[in-house]
């Protein structure tokens, strides 16, 4: 199954926040049903896609690239026949992936910039499925958008304390001021209970990778921090 399902617990908060952010900025719509499937099935195609790319087996990862593929491609041409401008919420995405394809290629997936790539093409779902949900005020998109930004690059600085930079001091500190600038911006722009959870992700910053948490661990604990997010920003709206 390592083939077929992602193992980044954590990406799946990526998946996952931005498009609620969209449909709490726009309210429910019957399409974002589909449009969430499908979404879903992109996330599932492009992740043996890029082992595909990375490791060069086709005999590993042919299978799970056709099988996502087949599916995903239906539920593709019902909403660009539903809401033929989705088209145009897509072409971003494709310079964005361009990176990420790079990157598998020279086997350097956990570059900074490979992951902030990952984290804007994920952020953007916000816009298809405000548009989708026919909201009104674009202003409160783009702000739920910036904040999915934000969040997700404090995440991965502070995840790369913990992995694969736990022992440089400079990711550390980067990490953590980073958080500082977060709830400095948050105190400045949005009300003061929407800061609230940037405080507590600071102190996630500075005290957790100091703790030994593991990788799984950490990755699941992102989706328990995406959800306060979510659930203070429906609060505040």
């Amino acid at each position: 199954m390592k083939r077929y399902i992602p193992n980044q617990h954590g990406a799946w908060a990526m998946l996952i926040l931005p498009f609620l952010f969209g449909v709490a900025a726009s309210g429910g719509h019957y399409l974002h049903i589909p449009l969430f499937v499908c979404w879903l099935l992109i996330y599932l195609f492009s992740f043996p896609l890029l082992q595909w790319v990375k490791t060069r087996r086709s005999d590993r990862y042919g299978k799970p690239v056709l099988i996502y593929g087949a599916l995903l491609v239906p539920f593709i041409l019902y909403m660009i026949i539903s809401v033929p401008n989705l088209f145009w919420f897509a072409l971003p995405l494709i310079p964005l992936f361009a990176v990420n394809v790079y990157f598998a290629k020279t086997k350097n997936e956990r570059a900074l910039l490979n992951d902030i790539s990952a984290i804007l093409a994920f952020c953007l779902m916000v816009y298809p499925v405000f548009y989708v949900g026919e909201g009104e005020s674009w202003e409160m998109a783009t702000s739920l958008f910036v904040l999915s930004v934000l969040y997700f690059i404090g995440t991965a600085l502070y995840v790369k304390t913990i992995i694969r930079e736990r022992k440089n001091p400079y990711y550390y500190y980067a990490s953590v001021i980073y958080h500082i600038i977060m709830v400095v911006l948050g105190l400045l722009f949005w009300p003061a209970v929407a800061a609230a959870p940037l405080v507590v992700l600071l102190l996630r910053a500075i005290i957790l990778p100091k703790t030994g948490v593991t990788a799984k661990q950490t990755g699941i604990s992102e989706i328990g921090f995406s959800a306060m997010l979510y659930l203070v920003v429906i609060f505040c709206m």
